[in-house]
């Protein structure tokens, strides 16, 4: 049984070509939304591919794998499968994806009670420091005011959710500089980027030799970014967003003449400050439809032996 073999190799293909196919396009950086869902279903098929196989390759080593797989399919259609004739081989390749599997699963599991623990944290220190008011509901949304000599703000996902904004960046944003800060905050509560952060993070974690993971996760972290500022940048404008930006970070060094190369700031400002067009909505909508297409690769490769003995 070739099958598992070949959804194999689709997957190790789709991690190779799909992060080069998406380094080099010129569009990922004007359409961040469209190349987080591209990188998503870059992702999903990889992982696909590896449950596929594992489920054929369990169906071929083992019998009551394969009943169950094949409960209701035809006799021709299991003929077509294989089952059985692989061995040793079918075995262990069910085996060590299972466990890759189980890996993967541990690990996002790890990420999300790190992150709830790290978030319990922050809200426990941020009650002590910043007290609910006499009569304040504490279900309400609000805005949360800290002491501080340095300009920060963040979003504190949770429930209720909090945005904490210092002092020292209330005095250094000016005008309608805090609405940029508060829509990107919310642009990241809105489209959920925290669990796209842990899966990467989890996958990455769990799997540091594997490139494709790495790529996922270093593209999420700087996406997210591109996302959110452009929902400030519809809601306030471009070029108060990218003030924002630099009276929030100007303290951190980004900007001088040794920065941290892996400092995002610079290149987000210069984003906003020298936007590209957009790309047409039919190009969106195609991109989208092609990203959609690619899952569904495996889905098919694991159906061809079935539909040719149907046929």
């Amino acid at each position: 049984m070739i099958l598992p073999a070949v959804l194999l190799m689709l997957g190790v293909l789709t991690a190779v070509v799909g992060p080069r196919l998406l380094a080099r396009a010129d569009w990922p950086d004007r359409e961040p939304v469209v190349a987080l869902w591209a990188w998503q279903c870059v992702i999903a098929t990889v992982l696909l591919c590896c449950a596929l196989s594992m489920t054929f390759s369990a169906a071929a080593a083992w019998h009551v794998v394969g009943g169950q797989v094949f409960a209701t399919a035809p006799r021709a259609v299991v003929g077509a499968y294989s089952l059985g004739t692989s061995g040793l081989w079918a075995q262990t390749t069910a085996v060590t994806l299972a466990c890759g599997g189980l890996w993967s699963a541990a690990m996002l599991v790890r990420e999300v009670v790190r992150a709830r623990a790290r978030r319990g944290t922050r809200r426990a220190q941020l009650r002590l420091r910043a007290p609910l008011l006499p009569g304040e509901e504490p279900a309400s949304e609000r805005l949360v005011v800290l002491e501080g000599e340095r300009p920060d703000a963040w979003w504190l996902p949770g429930t209720p959710p909090r945005l904490v904004v210092t002092t020292a960046a209330l005095r250094r944003l000016k005008g309608r500089q805090l609405d940029a800060v508060l829509a990107h905050e919310r642009g990241h509560a809105r489209a959920r980027h925290d669990w796209l952060l842990h899966c990467s993070s989890a996958l990455a974690g769990g799997f540091p030799q594997v490139p494709v993971f790495a790529a996922f996760r270093e593209e999420m972290h700087r996406l997210v970014e591109l996302a959110a500022d452009d929902v400030a940048s519809r809601r306030v404008g471009r070029l108060t967003t990218a003030l924002a930006l630099v009276e929030l970070n100007e303290h951190r060094g980004v900007f001088g003449p040794g920065p941290d190369p892996r400092a995002q700031v610079p290149a987000r400002v210069h984003r906003l400050l020298t936007p590209a067009d957009r790309l047409s909505p039919g190009r969106r909508l195609r991109l989208t439809a092609v990203a959609s297409l690619v899952p569904v690769m495996p889905v098919l490769v694991a159906f061809v032996p079935g539909l040719r003995a149907l046929g």
